[in-house]
C-alpha cells in the first residue's frame, strides 16, 4: 500500500522556472518527480504548498507525495538527494496521515525578502534586491506603513492577477517585520495565505514609501480601494524566500 509522504525541500530558484512543473522541464517541481520516478520506476507526481515565481528561493517548501517505501524516512530522504542538483536539497521526510495535503492543510507562510542598499559583492547580489540610492531608505516610514497593512484586508491593491486567485483576494496578514542590519534590510511576511505576487508588491510598495515616493496615505488608499494601481512597483524576485509553512 502506497504511503503519504510530507517532506520539505530547500532551493535557489535563481536557474529554475519557478516551482510549478514547466514545459521545459526546468521547474523545481519537474527535477524531484524525476528523481523520484527513477527511484520508483514509475511517475510519481508531487503536490507542492504553492507555486514560488522563476527566480524566488526556499528555505522550507513542503511537499507531499504518495508511494510505498518500506526503507524509513532518513534512507528515503538520502534516496532522494541522489542525483539532485546541487540548488535542492531534501531536508525532512516523514509518513503523514492520507488526509494531509501540503497546500490546502497549511494554515499559513513565512516569507522574508533580503535587501541591500549600496552596491553589494558578487556573493550577495544574485539573493538580494540591490539599491543603489544617494539616500539611505527611510525605515521609519516603511515600518509605519507595515503597520496600516498588518490585519485582515482586501489585499487585490498588492497583487498580481493571475485568474484563480482573485476571486477571492482577503487576506490575514498576521505581521510585518522590518530588520536592518548594516546596509542590509530584511523584511518577514508571515499570513493566513499570500495571493499572487503579493509579498514582492508589499515589498515594492514599502520600497516607495521607504523613497519617498510613496505616503503612508496612498498606501491606505491602495487598500480601500482594493485595486491596482502603477504606484505600486513589483519588486525583483531575487531576494524572495519562502521560509516556512505552517500546519
Amino acid at each position: 500500500m502506497p504511503s503519504r509522504w510530507k517532506c520539505v525541500c530547500a532551493y535557489n530558484g535563481g536557474s529554475f522556472d519557478g516551482w510549478q512543473s514547466q514545459p521545459s522541464q526546468n521547474g523545481i517541481q519537474d527535477v524531484i518527480e524525476a528523481r523520484l520516478a527513477t527511484m520508483f520506476g514509475e511517475p510519481v507526481r508531487i503536490h507542492g504548498s504553492g507555486r514560488t515565481d522563476a527566480g524566488v528561493h526556499a528555505y522550507g517548501q513542503v511537499f507531499h507525495f504518495d508511494a510505498a517505501w518500506k526503507h524509513g524516512a532518513g534512507k528515503l530522504v538520502a534516496a532522494m538527494r541522489v542525483g539532485l542538483p546541487p540548488a535542492i536539497q531534501i531536508k525532512s521526510a516523514k509518513p503523514v496521515s492520507p488526509d494531509f495535503h501540503a497546500r490546502f492543510s497549511a494554515t499559513g507562510k513565512r516569507y522574508l525578502y533580503h535587501i541591500y542598499q549600496g552596491h553589494a559583492d558578487p556573493f550577495t547580489r544574485p539573493l538580494v534586491w540591490m539599491l543603489e540610492r544617494p539616500r539611505p531608505l527611510d525605515i521609519p516610514a516603511m515600518r509605519a506603513a507595515a503597520n496600516l497593512l498588518v490585519g485582515r484586508h482586501d489585499f487585490a491593491g498588492f497583487a498580481a492577477d493571475n485568474g484563480a486567485d482573485m476571486n477571492d483576494t482577503v487576506r490575514d496578514l498576521r505581521s510585518v517585520k522590518i530588520k536592518t542590519r548594516g546596509r542590509s534590510v530584511r523584511i518577514d511576511f508571515e499570513a493566513d495565505g499570500f495571493l499572487y505576487k503579493m509579498v514582492r508588491s508589499l515589498v515594492g510598495a514599502l520600497v516607495s514609501v521607504g523613497a519617498g515616493k510613496l505616503s503612508l496615505d496612498d498606501i491606505e488608499t491602495t487598500l480601500d480601494r482594493a485595486k491596482r494601481t502603477e504606484a505600486v512597483q513589483t519588486a525583483p524576485p531575487q531576494g524572495l524566500f519562502l521560509e516556512r509553512v505552517f500546519y
